[in-house]
C-alpha cells in the first residue's frame, strides 16, 4: 500500500562531465542530504548566451527529504561547475512506505 510522501522530493540537476557528476553525488550522500542518487547520460538541447545549443550531459535524480532542500542546494552549487546550475525539486505525491523509511532512515 503506498504511502503519503510530500516529506520527500527528488531534485534534478546535470553537469558536464561524470567527474563533476561524481563529486555532486559525493556531496550529497556524504552530508546524507540524498538517501539515492541516480546518474544517466542525456543529450540536452537548450539555448544559453543567444545560441542554440546541443550537448552531452549527466543527467543526477537525487532522492532527499523535502526539508532538506535548502541545505542540498545551497552544497550543490559550492561543488557544481555550471554557473547557472539546474537545481529543480519535485515533490514525491506517492511512494512504497518500505522504500521511504529507508529514505527517511538514511538521510539526517
Amino acid at each position: 500500500m503506498p504511502a503519503r510522501a510530500r516529506e520527500f522530493s527528488i531534485v534534478f540537476t546535470t553537469v558536464d562531465s561524470r567527474e563533476a557528476a561524481e563529486r555532486i553525488l559525493a556531496c550529497a550522500l556524504d552530508r546524507k542530504l540524498a538517501a539515492c542518487v541516480q546518474v544517466s547520460e542525456a543529450e540536452s538541447h537548450y539555448v544559453w548566451d543567444g545560441e542554440r545549443r546541443r550537448v552531452r550531459e549527466f543527467v543526477l535524480a537525487l532522492k532527499i527529504k523535502s526539508a532538506d532542500y535548502a541545505d542540498l542546494a545551497e552544497a550543490l552549487r559550492q561543488v557544481h561547475p555550471y554557473e547557472t546550475p539546474e537545481l529543480v525539486r519535485v515533490e514525491i505525491a506517492e511512494g512504497d512506505a518500505p522504500f521511504l523509511a529507508w529514505m527517511r532512515a538514511t538521510t539526517r
